[in-house]
């Protein structure tokens, strides 16, 4: 259960971002003010970020806690080698 509600937030944010997007596409065919089409982009922005935040929290409740907590060590070094390439991407943006 706890899964699925957190499926219907992600679904509904990733949502609103593809509505904004849609909105920004609009904007910009209809030659609207620039710095009004500037915050709309930076809108999505945050909204991405909220969205990454919430993937995180539950990767790291989830998948991250499983393979510290398991016998295995190679899945524990895949999981945080996974993590450091996420951080080293968002880092390189």
């Amino acid at each position: 259960m706890a899964a699925n509600h957190h499926n219907n937030e992600l679904l509904n944010r990733a949502r609103s971002i593809q509505g904004h997007v849609g909105a920004v596409v609009r904007m910009i065919e209809e030659d609207v003010y620039c710095i009004d089409i500037i915050k709309q982009t930076q809108a999505i922005e945050k909204a991405l970020d909220k969205l990454n935040a919430l993937l995180l929290e539950h990767h790291l409740a989830s998948c991250v806690t499983t393979a510290i907590r398991g016998n295995k060590p190679r899945e524990r070094e895949r999981v945080i080698k996974e993590l450091l390439q996420v951080f080293d991407t968002a880092a390189k943006v």
